[in-house]
C-alpha cells in the first residue's frame, strides 16, 4: 500500500490477535507475521498454531517461526522484509539491539499496563492482585532494556470490584488495538510526542506460577479476593479438599451480618452457600464470596447452580497438604 507503513508484526497468545487483526483491516500492509513455535497444547497435546499464527494463516500472510534471532540467517530472512515499522504484541521472544534497529522506524510494543508501573510479564494479573484502580495499554519505542523505552501513547482503563484478570485481558487487548492504529497514524504525520519514563516510579510484573495460586486462608478477604480474581484465567486459584484442588474463578467481598459472626470460626470455613456464592473466612475474619468453582474432575460450575446438587457447608479449607475437612463430625 503506497500510503500505509510496511509492518512486521510479532505476537503470539489472544492478546495481540485484535492488534494484528486491526493492522490486517488498516491501510497498512501486514508483510510479515513473527510467532512463537508451534507447541502442543491441551489434552491431548496436540500441536496447534498460537492465535497470531493461526490470524496470520487465515489471511495469507507469511509467518516466521525462529527459535532466536542469534543466528545470521534469521537476521537476514527479517530484514528482507524491509519493515518501516515492527509491531510487538506479547511475542515471547528476546529481541537483540539489531533487530530493534532494523525497520526505519524501529519496534513498537504494546504493553498492558500504564508504564513504568508493571513491568514484566504479567502486568495486568499483578495490577488487580495489588488492589490498583485502574490500568491501561501503554505504546512504547522499544528499548533493550525490560519495557523500558519510550512511551507513545497510554489508553485508561478502571479496575471494577467485579473485574478479574480475563475480562481486563480482553478490554485492554481492544484497547491496545486501537491505540496501536493511532500510533501509526502519529508515525506517519511525525506528530508523536516521546515520553521518558520515570524510572523511580518502576515495579515489576513478576511472571505468574502455579505454586502462588494455592489460597492462603490466613490472609484478609481482600488479599484473597484480589488473587482470585486475578488468576481467574491462570494459573486460577485453589484449595485443597479432600486432597484435591478445588479451583475458584469468581469472587467477591460480601457485606452482611454474617462477616461479624464469621470472626469467631477458623479461616477457610464454609459459613454459608445459597444460589449468591459460597462464604468462607479469611484470616481477618471477614467472608471471601465464591461466585465460580471448579470441583476435582468437574466441570467449572456458578455457584448457583453447583448447590443444587452439592453441598461444601461446614467444610473447612486449608492450605498445602492438609486436606479439607468437615468440621460436623470429625
Amino acid at each position: 500500500m503506497s500510503d500505509g507503513l510496511r509492518v512486521v508484526f510479532a505476537g503470539t497468545p489472544e492478546f495481540a490477535a485484535p492488534s494484528l487483526q486491526a493492522l490486517l483491516d488498516s491501510r497498512h500492509d501486514v508483510v510479515a507475521v513473527y510467532s512463537q513455535p508451534d507447541r502442543p497444547a491441551g489434552r491431548g497435546r496436540k500441536i496447534q498454531f498460537s492465535p497470531v499464527k493461526q490470524l496470520a494463516v487465515d489471511a495469507g500472510v507469511p509467518v516466521e517461526q525462529p527459535l532466536s534471532f542469534k543466528d545470521e540467517g534469521a537476521l537476514s530472512v527479517l530484514s528482507a522484509y524491509q519493515a518501516d515499522v515492527m509491531v510487538v504484541v506479547a511475542y515471547g521472544l528476546i529481541l537483540p539491539q539489531v533487530v530493534l534497529d532494523m525497520p526505519v522506524y524501529g519496534c513498537l510494543n504494546v504493553h498492558g499496563s500504564l508504564l513504568p508501573r508493571w513491568r514484566g510479564a504479567a502486568p495486568i494479573q499483578r495490577s488487580i492482585e495489588a488492589g490498583d484502580a485502574e490500568t491501561g495499554v501503554t505504546i512504547m519505542q522499544m528499548a533493550l532494556g525490560l519495557d523500558t523505552g519510550d512511551m507513545l501513547c497510554k489508553v485508561y482503563c478502571p479496575i471494577a470490584s467485579d473485574d478479574g484478570g480475563q475480562s481486563i485481558h480482553d478490554r485492554l487487548a481492544a484497547q491496545g488495538a486501537i491505540a496501536l492504529l493511532e500510533t501509526l497514524e502519529q508515525l506517519v504525520t511525525g506528530t508523536m510526542a516521546p515520553e521518558v519514563q520515570d524510572d523511580a516510579a518502576t515495579c515489576y510484573a513478576n511472571k505468574l506460577t502455579k505454586a502462588e495460586a494455592e489460597i492462603d486462608w490466613s490472609q484478609s478477604a481482600v488479599i484473597i479476593d484480589r488473587k482470585i480474581r486475578a488468576f481467574d484465567a491462570w494459573p486460577t486459584a485453589f484449595s485443597l479438599y479432600d486432597g484435591k484442588p478445588v479451583r475458584f474463578f469468581a469472587s467477591s467481598l460480601p457485606e452482611h451480618e454474617g462477616a461479624v459472626a464469621a470472626v469467631t470460626l477458623p479461616h477457610g470455613s464454609v459459613v454459608a452457600e445459597n444460589r449468591d456464592g459460597l462464604d468462607i473466612v479469611a484470616g481477618d475474619g471477614a467472608l471471601v464470596r465464591i461466585h465460580r468453582l471448579q470441583m476435582p474432575g468437574g466441570k467449572r460450575l456458578d455457584v448457583a447452580d453447583f448447590v443444587n446438587a452439592r453441598t461444601l457447608m461446614n467444610v473447612r479449607f486449608e492450605k498445602k497438604a492438609t486436606k479439607a475437612t468437615k468440621e460436623a463430625g470429625h
